[in-house]
């Protein structure tokens, strides 16, 4: 079964715009059997050129239902179909925040009838909606609503199923092999109680191995990605020229590529990145540890097309330490950027992280909400009303008291001055990999086999290839250090 879902909304973007209203066509492979619409009250006013485009007014959605009232029949209506969407991406983003802001994670297979409208009825100067209906003879009526736009799309999405081999619905000439096999595929099989027919085991992967082909980069074998390894390194998108565009890790390779391809790109610059890759190699590592720090090296040092956003650093948000005038040491969160001078204690993925980490130190190590940002005001902080913050706020507890708790909070993040190895899982199941850090500086990372054995942090040394250190190696390494790896162990020195 397929659910072919129209939205309209206040906007393009799922984290800040919402839903003014839903379609849903219900379509078992040969015909709509079932059907729903409603407008929303988005609980925000619908900008004056939304309104122009879609014709959905302020007054109209006053006394709509909102969303929370509508999402047990979306659910219901869609369990256990494919979602089908012209331009899938943009639809699904919105339901799903939807969701997630009720607490719900919404979770569906999805299929483009854009990209397999590309797939199935090559050479239209356009395929867009309204476009493409007008130019194959679809009717389309209430465009830009989303029961017309819903019901066009539901009749595309048939017309698409009922391509056989009459290989006149395509261009003359054309090889139509690879096409009309994937649409054969996708044709149901057997029927139910009900009489509607119903899917062959067979036929259901067959779908499912159409949507995944319609989602694959056109130049990349499948081939390349049944073959990738499903664990821990490093890997590299290459273009024709076979020079690589992109570098990624993960702790499982096969997956995290099958990730990077489950959904359908919208943007032109993503649409290009997926239409480069025509190769995919790798390099394994063993270690997650090593895997990041290689990683960001490599991207460093190749300066991948695709990864302009790394090339500098990966952490915009971090921990910092001040002074102030009384002489209290005040930890803060904030953007860490090129242009502020300030080296974090420890730099985090964004500003909610950083607060959220802040938080957690405040409350271990006994610290003021206030002099850490985090409670904003002219008198003492919340924690000193309920007698949890000895003061500092208001001078009643000295700074060097005060420091000595900061002091700790540090320590526990850092790890400046210090030597240790962090000995974690190798390639294969006879060999460690080696991290050193010496004097607090990265110097590096090996393998060892089982016959190594070390006694001073020199004979360390003679087993590593040595890397450059920067400010996102020493955050990697932090980070890392906060969790205990399965199968990881640290050596310290000295």
């Amino acid at each position: 079964m397929y659910a072919i879902i129209d939205l309209e909304t206040t906007g393009g973007q799922p984290t800040q715009d919402r839903i003014t209203e839903i379609a849903i066509y219900i379509h078992d492979g040969e015909k709509i059997v079932d059907e729903y619409a409603t407008l929303l009250n988005p609980g925000r006013a619908i900008p004056p050129f939304i309104t122009q485009l879609t014709g959905i007014t302020n007054d109209m959605v006053s006394d709509a239902p909102k969303f929370h009232e509508v999402a047990r029949k979306v659910v219901e209506m869609t369990e256990g179909c494919v979602f089908v969407a012209h331009n899938v991406r943009f639809d699904y983003s919105f339901l799903k925040k939807e969701f997630a802001d009720l607490g719900y994670n919404y979770s569906r297979k999805t299929l483009c009838t854009v990209r397999l409208s590309r797939s199935l009825i090559p050479g239209q100067p356009s395929y867009s909606l309204g476009k493409l209906c007008k130019n194959i003879g679809i009717p389309l009526q209430d465009r830009h609503r989303a029961a017309g736009d819903a019901h066009a799309t539901a009749l595309l999405f048939g017309k698409l199923l009922a391509i056989t081999n009459e290989s006149q619905d395509l261009p003359h000439g054309q090889d139509t092999s690879h096409t009309l096999a994937r649409v054969d595929a996708l044709a149901p099989a057997g029927r139910r109680p009900d009489g509607t027919k119903k899917p062959s085991p067979k036929r259901v992967a067959a779908v499912q191995t159409a949507i995944k082909e319609a989602l694959m980069p056109p130049l990349l074998p499948a081939s390349v990605v049944a073959n990738l390894p499903q664990a821990t390194g490093v890997y590299y998108f290459h273009n024709e020229a076979g020079e690589v565009i992109y570098v990624g890790k993960s702790i499982n390779i096969y997956k995290r590529i099958q990730q990077h391809f489950a959904v359908d790109v919208k943007s032109r610059k993503s649409l290009e990145f997926k239409n480069s890759i025509a190769d995919i190699t790798w390099e394994l590592t063993g270690s997650e540890l090593v895997a990041l720090l290689y990683e960001s090296h490599l991207i460093k040092q190749m300066k991948p097309a695709y990864n302009r956003a790394q090339r500098r650093s990966v952490f915009p948000a971090g921990i910092y330490l001040r002074t102030d005038e009384q002489g209290y040491k005040r930890l803060a969160y904030g953007r860490a950027d090129a242009r502020n001078a300030e080296i974090p204690i420890i730099a985090l993925g964004n500003q909610y992280k950083a607060q959220g980490f802040l938080y957690h130190k405040v409350a271990k190590y006994n610290l003021c909400q206030k002099l850490c940002g985090l409670y904003k005001t002219n008198g003492p902080c919340f924690d000193y009303q309920v007698h949890r913050c000895q003061g500092a706020c208001v001078g009643q507890e000295p700074p060097e008291s005060y420091n000595l708790r900061v002091d700790e909070a540090i320590d526990s993040i850092s790890y400046e001055h210090e030597s240790f190895v962090v000995i974690g899982p190798g390639r294969t199941e006879l060999e460690k990999s080696i991290v050193l850090i010496e004097n607090g500086r990265y110097r590096g990372f090996g393998y060892v086999d089982e016959s190594f054995s070390a006694r001073k942090l020199a004979d360390f040394r003679e087993v590593i290839t040595e890397y450059t250190d920067n400010k996102d190696i020493q955050q990697i390494i932090r980070n890392h250090l906060r969790t205990k790896r399965k199968g990881e162990k640290v050596k310290v020195f000295g």
